[in-house]
């Protein structure tokens, strides 16, 4: 791997609290890189569904084996870093990612493709974990900036897949994934430099005085507090896996889409969303976090019960509004839940994200079985409801008090 550049290398101990940018972007544009894996493979669904017969419930078991493993093994991954930090864990998260996009391109049977979702589900475990220390430990007290821009690059990795599948992978076929392995291949180079000075800034950080200790909630109201913010990523991710796992067949079906126009609505939404993530925390270091998890959650409840019974132009409109406002709460979420539990900043981004690719998992093998028993359409009938839970937010400390 080649040497990091100078700008990443470590600062100096005596260096003042600043921004570093040129840090938070490397770590954003490989989770944009990470992301693109990811959506990628519900983008080509509909490609597989054609060639291996798939049903909508094997489809929603590809879903769960990618979205459980990084479900289960976030969190455990972010609790053993927090104890003893491995900066170099995210070039290995990209190299199973990579593996995985090969078993996607070159499987013979339904076994091979599980294996390749279940890969680049690890290789999201260890990435994300690691990644969100980076980004806080770059962010130089703006923790909102900071993990909206790494958001942002994984939602843009999320919008640009699907896109990427209906001009490049359905024209050439599924073999053409095993491009993108270039991709995680560069992104494992730029990772190495970042987990180099990662491992700078913490030994700059152990050789100094300890800060004070910042003052807690009891416990009890932390634990509260937490499983609100659990079950509000719930309603968000469970939606959130209706559209990226079923958007293109509702679309399909209810308004006899070809698969690229339908890709192209899903891309709309995906879009919207990596804005909403980039605006969610800027907004949430002005404003605080909790005000802009009412606005996201809550807010967004009118457009997704219009959704299913929209036209095709409003449906479109709809698609770009509940993009944006749904996905603004998951950086405030992450930093409201860092603020809460200090020092434990691994585990809780491993928990969040876990949860939230686990709920995802989960939701979707779920819907594939009611998309089967019930049809697509019931599938946004029952979700629509769901940004209600939003309700939970008013239980929340007010942390500026």
């Amino acid at each position: 791997m080649p040497a990091p550049p100078p700008s990443l290398a470590a600062a100096p101990a005596g260096e003042g609290v600043r921004t570093h940018y040129l840090v938070i972007l490397a770590i954003s544009l490989c989770h944009m890189i990470n992301d693109v894996m990811q959506s990628l493979l519900a983008a080509i669904y509909p490609l597989l569904q054609a060639e291996f017969a798939l049903s909508f419930a094997q489809i929603g078991l590809m879903t769960f084996a990618f979205m459980g493993t990084a479900s289960v093994l976030q969190p455990l991954i972010g609790m053993a870093t927090d104890r003893r930090p491995v900066p170099q864990s995210l070039a290995v998260g990209m190299g199973a990612t990579l593996v995985g996009l090969v078993f996607l391109a070159v499987g013979t049977s339904y076994g091979w493709l599980l294996a390749g979702a279940a890969l680049i589900g690890i290789g999201s475990a260890i990435f994300h974990p690691e990644a969100s220390r980076v980004a806080r430990t770059a962010a130089g007290g703006r923790f909102g900036t900071a993990q909206s821009l790494f958001q942002v690059g994984g939602n843009t990795g999320s919008a640009l897949g699907p896109l990427l599948a209906a001009f490049i992978v359905v024209p050439l076929g599924r073999v053409a994934v095993g491009a993108f392995a270039l991709l995680a291949l560069a992104g494992m180079t730029i990772l190495t430099a970042v987990g180099r000075w990662h491992e700078g800034r913490r030994r700059a950080a152990a050789a100094r005085p300890a800060p004070p200790s910042p003052v807690v909630l009891p416990r009890r109201r932390v634990l509260l507090a937490i499983a609100i913010l659990a079950f509000l990523v719930f309603s968000k991710n469970v939606y959130t896996a209706s559209i990226s796992s079923y958007y293109i067949f509702f679309l399909i079906d209810r308004f006899e889409m070809s698969t690229q126009g339908a890709q192209l609505m899903l891309f709309l939404f995906l879009g919207a969303a990596a804005l909403g993530v980039a605006l969610g925390g800027v907004l949430g270091d002005r404003f605080g976090a909790r005000g802009v998890i009412w606005f996201s959650i809550l807010g967004v409840l009118p457009f997704t019960l219009m959704l299913p019974h929209a036209p095709l132009a409003w449906t479109g409109v709809l698609t770009v509004v509940i993009g944006f406002v749904l996905a603004s709460a998951f950086p405030a979420i992450v930093v409201f839940a860092q603020e809460l539990v200090p020092g434990r900043v691994g585990m809780i981004a491993g928990l969040f994200f876990g949860f939230a690719f686990g709920t995802g998992g989960i939701a979707a093998a779920l819907l594939g079985v009611l998309a089967d028993a019930r049809g697509i359409a019931h599938v946004y009938h029952l979700c629509a409801f769901l940004p209600a839970l939003g309700l939970l937010t008013v239980f929340l400390p007010r942390l500026d008090r």
